[in-house]
């Protein structure tokens, strides 16, 4: 499906380029609709494109040589996945499945490469990309080192709350408690006794309606990481 410049451009992996790379940038990308439960890139085969999500959730997983799969992240729009396999050439160490039906935008992995060897300017914008997702990589393993799974479940919850002086605060989880659980890095039974955990805080749950009563509590319980950045929970 044909993409356009003023598409590319709303992308922040992108929209600090300038409109002539943009539209280099363009001529190698696709838009794409895909339905639930669908493979877009898959653990150790070669990556062909860099895909960025415009519309519904995926999910990224890792398979151990025993077969065990584990949740790495679950993606939402306007993130991309997965830079770092298409810089290097290496092959993808996740598997990319849609969680429902998604459209994305596919830019083609060599044909970007061959952009980055020639404008530094696209070079830049992935590096500082590459490096965010970096980070985001520490601050969650020092979460499972460092923290219960209530307090992740506690600093998850509180990474929802867009106005930072609330006390009080009303949403719907983005995803399936199965897949927050795994999110967090524990089973879905210690995801419920987090929950659990967490009411004498002030959190109540209805199905995938979260209401926070008492913020200040709550943080004071979880101590989210001031070093976190924007968005990495």
């Amino acid at each position: 499906m044909q993409i356009t410049i003023d598409l590319i451009g709303t992308l922040p992996l992108f929209e600090r380029l300038e409109p002539s790379l943009r539209l280099r940038i363009e001529a190698i990308s696709e838009t794409i609709a895909v339905g639930a439960d669908h493979v877009l890139s898959l653990q150790g085969t070669m990556p062909k494109h860099l895909h960025v999500l415009l519309e519904g959730q995926v999910a990224l997983s890792s398979t151990a040589a025993d077969g065990t799969t584990a949740l790495v992240e679950v993606l939402h729009p306007l993130e991309h996945f997965v830079l770092a396999s298409v810089l290097t050439r290496l092959p993808y160490l996740m598997t990319a499945r849609t969680v429902g039906p998604c459209r994305l935008v596919a830019i083609d992995a060599e044909g970007l490469l061959g952009i980055v060897e020639r404008e530094a300017a696209v070079a830049n914008v992935l590096l500082h990309s590459v490096s965010r997702e970096f980070r985001t990589m520490v601050c969650q393993v020092r979460d499972l080192k460092l923290r219960t799974a209530a307090q992740r479940l506690g600093c998850y919850l509180l990474a929802r709350v867009k106005d930072g002086t609330a006390e009080r605060a009303e949403f719907r989880l983005p995803f399936d408690k199965g897949l927050l659980a795994a999110r967090l890095g524990c089973r879905q039974e210690n995801l419920s006794r987090a929950f659990a955990a967490l009411r004498s805080y002030g959190v109540e749950t209805h199905g995938s309606r979260v209401i926070l009563h008492d913020i200040p509590r709550l943080k004071a319980l979880a101590v989210p990481d001031e070093l976190s950045d924007p968005n990495v929970l």
